[in-house]
């Protein structure tokens, strides 16, 4: 589910997108059977889209990356979290956040 503005994310790669960023990271644990995730996708695909170089978003499918969504805690999907300087600075979970919201958390409001 992953696209041209989006970066799938990995064990291999979390490091390096993510944690080493110089930019905020906004990272979406989903999985593919989950509605909701499905539901606020097109919402991500555009914030990534419209902030190019001032925001990365990364998608976890939990199903795929165990190993990161317990590293992270995840009990239920979706969950974001904001990482900034590698660091997580905020988290929510579930599809009813807007876009403004997200975007003002992500520092581009």
């Amino acid at each position: 589910m992953s696209s041209s503005n989006t970066v799938t994310l990995t064990a291999n790669n979390f490091k390096q997108v993510v944690l080493d960023s110089g930019v905020p990271v906004l990272v979406d644990f989903w999985a593919e059977w989950c509605g909701p995730c499905r539901m606020v996708a097109p919402l991500l695909e555009q914030i990534a889209k419209d902030h190019p170089g001032k925001v990365v978003v990364g998608k976890v499918n939990v199903d795929q990356e165990q190993a990161l969504a317990s590293e992270y805690g995840i009990q239920s999907i979706p969950a974001f979290f904001i990482f900034k300087s590698g660091k997580v600075t905020d988290q929510f979970v579930g599809a009813q956040h807007s876009r403004q919201t997200i975007e003002a958390k992500l520092g581009l409001a």
